[in-house]
């Protein structure tokens, strides 16, 4: 897997304090783009639902919490509801598709990663993150804990081919093991 790193080992692209602007820099601007997982909405703060669907333009959101496809569409975000491991959309619509934060909560990801390939265009993109230790340990949702080995394998295992690894914020190995907040992301190509 190529694991581009800039001169520091940062993440090439990496920057600021958010995934977005690093990561779907990787996606080609006015293209289609699905964000699967939006969050926990109606539950303590609302930061970060539908973030990615506020910052980038054609970005369509999908949820399996009806809950949280309501309350992202009281907000005006364009979200769907789906059924577990069943993405509403037809072959091909999508040229990118967002995981954050989404596979540590399925003991069984196949099914979705098997959804994703289907709706991605050939060639398509997926974003796929996951926390790091601490992060996993802070949710008792959590349930399939990544290192970025093992998501790169799971990846691989399913279709997809690594073009990157993001660590966010930055890749330093005392921030992996001390800060909730930080993830490994991963950009991910279907294969022809």
């Amino acid at each position: 897997p190529s694991h581009d790193r800039g001169p520091g080992g940062e993440a090439e692209g990496a920057g600021g304090d958010s995934i977005y602007p690093a990561g779907v820099g990787h996606f080609q601007v006015g293209r289609r783009t699905g964000d699967v997982g939006q969050g926990k909405a109606g539950i303590g703060d609302q930061r970060g639902i539908g973030d990615m669907l506020r910052f980038r333009p054609n970005t369509v959101g999908v949820d399996i919490n009806p809950d949280t496809v309501a309350w992202c569409r009281q907000q005006g975000l364009d979200v769907h509801h789906m059924e577990k491991d069943r993405l509403p959309f037809d072959a091909g619509t999508f040229d990118g598709l967002i995981l954050d934060n989404v596979l540590e909560h399925i003991t069984v990801p196949q099914p979705l990663l098997a959804e994703t390939r289907r709706v991605l265009k050939p060639l398509g993109r997926l974003l796929a993150g996951v926390p790091g230790p601490k992060g996993y340990r802070s949710d008792p949702d959590h349930k399939v804990y990544y290192d970025a080995d093992g998501l790169i394998r799971l990846m691989q295992n399913n279709g997809f081919i690594c073009r990157m690894i993001l660590p966010m914020p930055l890749r330093l190995p005392w921030l992996f093991a001390r800060m909730r907040q930080y993830c490994i992301y991963g950009v991910f190509e279907t294969e022809c």
